[in-house]
């Protein structure tokens, strides 16, 4: 067979991604894993939106709050935390959330990976830092991720700076307590002080955290994720 000419891209007609294009998620994966990989887009309804450029701010609370997840991570066995992983939802989405955090297979986890290292399922924690994308992530995405089974939802706004945190299981939010911290209810002892997290105090976020994972519902939680791995074994 002879050679292509040198000016000829042999990149299959899919391999381009526009805000507002429509296609099924499987469409849009195999246009997406031949986009560079510094290209960012997601599939949320059917609809395509590619990702703006990432300024520091966003940085900045995704680093922070990412490493509260890491935490709780590395304090409760089974849990698995990750950053900007492709998650498929549903035929319609395909979603590269900034933070999930999720309970492995064998824990009844609503998530598993796929034979190339994709989430297939939703996690039961998706964390989002929006700036220019609030809007979505506060409302179609919101909407995907309540369909999916996603238990709950974190929205960290840049501008202006807000944080929500919702239980998409009760569909309401989870507001913090008389001192400040927000617990979540799907795991135990991750524990969030609002004001240290917008205010981007890592110290104080880092001690209200270790006081949730030295908590009694903590340790209950462990406990239980101990005796379900043994009990598989």
């Amino acid at each position: 067979m002879a050679a292509l000419p040198d000016n000829l891209s042999t990149k299959s007609p899919l391999a381009e991604l526009h805000s507002g294009d429509k296609m099924t998620r499987e469409e849009f994966h195999r246009a997406y894993e031949e986009m560079p990989e510094d290209f960012q887009a997601e599939l949320i309804g059917g609809i395509v939106y590619v990702a703006s450029p990432l300024k520091l701010p966003h940085g900045t609370f995704h680093l922070t709050l990412g490493s509260a997840f890491h935490s709780y991570r590395v304090h409760t066995p089974g849990v698995i935390a990750a950053d900007n992983v492709s998650v498929f939802l549903s035929d319609e989405d395909e979603v590269q959330p900034d933070l999930v955090l999720f309970l492995g297979e064998k824990l009844g986890g609503q998530s598993t990976a796929t034979s190339d290292n994709y989430v297939q399922g939703p996690p039961e924690l998706v964390a989002e830092i929006a700036n220019t994308s609030r809007a979505i992530d506060l409302h179609r995405k919101k909407v995907s991720y309540e369909t999916a089974g996603v238990k709950e939802y974190i929205v960290l706004c840049v501008h202006p700076l807000q944080l929500f945190w919702f239980d998409l299981t009760a569909r309401e939010r989870i507001t913090p307590g008389s001192d400040g911290i927000l617990r979540s209810k799907v795991f135990p002892g991750l524990w969030l002080d609002e004001e240290a997290l917008v205010k981007d105090e890592s110290i104080q976020l880092a001690d209200v955290l270790n006081q949730g994972l030295q908590s009694e519902e903590h340790k209950a939680f462990v406990e239980h994720l101990r005796a379900k791995t043994a009990k598989k074994d």
